[in-house]
């Protein structure tokens, strides 16, 4: 079982930058697929960014690509999402998400695949 904390939200103005990070707790965590996802008010929560166990394969929705970058340290247990040129419409509680496998290579986009779930944190892109 891995326990998953989210830091790095905050307030920012538009073409702003932050970093997310998501360390987990236990021994394994380089056994675990990671991902972030979010979730803006009255919507559901949508799929970001995921990164394989190893790291050597990402994936991004489209509305992300070239701004936000997953990458992970399995030596701190942390897996970050650097995310730059932020829109107001990036605004949204940011969760990472983890789930144990076997491949290296495997990577997840949907929420039914994810095992543990951190408390999130809030993201505000004023305009």
């Amino acid at each position: 079982q891995v326990q998953l904390v989210e830091s790095g939200g905050g307030l920012v103005q538009a073409g702003g930058s932050l970093r997310l990070s998501c360390a987990a707790s236990g021994r394994t965590f380089s056994s675990y697929a990671m991902g972030w996802f979010r979730q803006a008010p009255g919507k559901e929560r949508e799929f970001v960014a995921a990164i394989s166990r190893s790291g050597g394969n990402t994936y991004y929705i489209d509305s992300v690509k070239g701004r936000f970058t997953i990458s992970r340290e399995n030596a701190k247990n942390t897996v970050y999402l650097q995310m730059n040129s932020l829109k107001p419409e990036d605004t949204a509680v940011y969760y990472c998400a983890a789930r144990a496998v076997t491949s290296g290579s495997l990577y997840y986009t949907e929420r039914v695949y994810y095992d543990y779930w951190g408390q999130g944190t809030q993201v505000t892109v004023s305009s």
